[in-house]
């Protein structure tokens, strides 16, 4: 006799209900039983199929072995992939020797100033002896720019006076997932740390966010966040799988878009590259960077994508994520994705745009107002808490001094130019999509989705300097309990209008980052100097490498002329 074999799934759908399932299979098929009376009997292999009960759904599909059969007889066919909405187990030092039995290596990556991964593949004993204490990690990746060429400063976090030492690499448990297009390899982030303090290194991004989110938990405050991510899209060459060497010997310009011409919201134009827009979004749920919506954008071959609401530390990975599975995916397609802030002139930019509320311990907003406050110093603010007003005070008065922050590179302020969707001075509004800050709240959204939009950044910008410089200037509004007192846009009142009474954001790299530095910055209070004196450092070396650059629109406008 071939005894069953049970598991027990714990099932979260849309975070409204909870269910406990049990699954049980037997030579031959298999049997999910719901708490409540429902059961299903189907063949065990070669299976394909969705069960739905309520609003609750488990999606089991044939893929590649990630639970195994624990019986010893060879008839009872194993589960192949559970695919489901549920939160992941939670990954304990005790349970890597289990969760990892059947790989033999680990992928691991940090995360650079720019935003950029940066990791190894480690074997998987040596991953379970530096599980708990970490691992030694070339501090150089903080000493050099995005194509790894050194800083012409020498900067504090690595250099040659230091010899580029080795940082502490700390694996995040938490951030487990594996990589479905490589072979479902194990995958973990890291965090670093100085060695002889055991505290985040000041250029650290992770670091970063979590000293700002340090400051909510220490009242039992959380932050939540939405991320939306514009991008366009380029066709390389026949068996190219990335645009560098097209460049080196042709114009940008040459480089074709995945579609022509402007199809925002366009249900047709996905069908183009349909089986290339698919695998993005199902990558993405297989990875745990889910989306929420997907679609094409104002622009020839731009797509959008507004990744699931979370907390706000997760939601800085999942973009980090949605960038590593796009560049993945679309190598097989021979597609060039582009992040960059501006790549086509004359034509809207790629956006960055980040939403955010403060919840207590119970998830409650606490940016909402139950009643209209008919005393409000704005009519736009009338359903807004007075924390929401402090700290949207504080976005207001803090948003020039981290402009590279959010506008990290020289192309990043090409898009921040008027008339094309992208703010330019500091502003804000109910539901105004021209300013810089967009607030959602009532009469026009639910209570409890009371929250600002932040629409400066581009999808050049690092995820986590944003939500860190995001939640760092609002909660300093709080603390400081500043009055909100620039009035909001008007309804059909444009960003640089007369009534727009917010200072002009800076117009370059240079501008943003001397503001950044200055000596009464307000960046300096809220990061603090190491900070501000690393990151403004990189920033410099972008500027000087710019500087140096003969373009080709500087050849082609004086080669015969001067």
């Amino acid at each position: 006799m071939v005894l069953p074999h049970v598991i027990m799934l714990d099932l979260e759908a849309g975070g409204l209900n909870r269910y406990t399932a049990e699954l049980t299979w037997f030579p031959g098929y298999l049997l999910l039983r719901w708490e409540k009376p429902l059961f299903f009997a189907f063949p065990s292999f070669g299976i394909v199929a969705t069960l739905l009960q309520s609003r609750s759904h488990l999606d089991l599909e044939q893929t590649e072995a990630t639970t195994q059969s624990r019986t010893s007889s060879p008839n009872c066919a194993p589960l192949r992939s559970v695919n489901m909405s549920a939160p992941q187990q939670e990954v304990t030092l005790e349970s890597l020797s289990e969760l990892l039995k059947d790989d033999n290596k680990v992928k691991l990556a940090g995360i650079d100033v720019d935003g950029q991964l940066r990791g190894k593949i480690v074997s998987k004993k040596k991953f379970l002896s530096v599980a708990k204490s970490g691992l030694g990690f070339c501090s150089v990746i903080f000493g050099w720019d995005m194509h790894d060429l050194l800083y012409i400063e020498e900067l504090k976090v690595s250099n040659k006076e230091n010899g580029y030492h080795d940082i502490l690499a700390e694996v995040d448990l938490k951030s487990f997932r594996r990589i479905p297009w490589e072979n479902n390899v194990p995958f973990f982030l890291l965090n670093f740390l100085d060695p002889d303090t055991q505290e985040p290194i000041c250029a650290d991004p992770r670091g970063l966010l979590k000293v700002q989110l340090a400051k909510l938990k220490a009242k039992g405050l959380d932050g939540m966040a939405g991320g939306e991510l514009e991008f366009f899209q380029f066709k390389l060459p026949p068996n190219e799988t990335s645009p560098a060497s097209f460049l080196q010997n042709n114009p940008a310009h040459a480089l074709p878009s995945l579609t022509e011409g402007m199809f925002g919201y366009s249900v047709t134009r996905p069908v183009h590259n349909q089986d290339y827009y698919y695998d993005i979004y199902d990558t993405c749920a297989k990875f745990n960077c889910d989306i929420e919506g997907w679609h094409t954008e104002s622009g020839p071959g731009v797509f959008e994508a507004a990744l699931e609401f979370g907390q706000v530390s997760e939601m800085a990975d999942r973009v980090s994520m949605f960038k590593y599975v796009v560049k993945s995916v679309a190598t097989k397609y021979s597609i060039a994705p582009c992040f960059m802030a501006k790549p086509r002139s004359g034509l809207p930019g790629n956006s960055g745009h980040v939403h955010f509320s403060i919840v207590d311990k119970d998830g409650k907003n606490l940016f909402y107002r139950e009643t209209k406050d008919e005393n409000a110093p704005f009519e736009d603010a009338a359903y807004l808490s007075d924390m929401g007003r402090q700290f949207l005070a504080g976005l207001i008065e803090g948003l020039p001094y981290i402009m590279p922050m959010l506008a990290p590179t020289i192309n990043s302020y090409k898009r921040l130019v008027e008339n094309f969707w992208a703010p330019v001075t500091v502003s804000w509004g109910l539901e105004h999509r021209a300013a810089s800050i967009r607030l959602i709240s009532p009469p026009t959204a639910k209570p409890g989705a009371t929250r600002f939009e932040l629409r400066v950044p581009g999808a050049d910008a690092n995820p986590h300097f944003v939500m860190a410089a995001l939640m760092g200037l609002g909660w300093r509004g709080v603390e400081k309990k500043l009055e909100l007192t620039t009035p909001p846009l008007g309804k059909g009142e444009d960003v640089g209008s007369g009534a727009d009474q917010g200072i002009r954001l800076a117009k370059s790299l240079k501008e943003a980052t001397d503001m950044f530095m200055s000596k009464d910055s307000i960046a300096r209070e809220v990061f603090g100097d190491d900070f501000v004196e690393h990151f403004g450092g990189t920033r410099r070396h972008e500027i000087r490498v710019w500087d140096e650059a003969v373009t080709e629109w500087e050849i082609k406008r004086y080669i015969e002329t001067v």
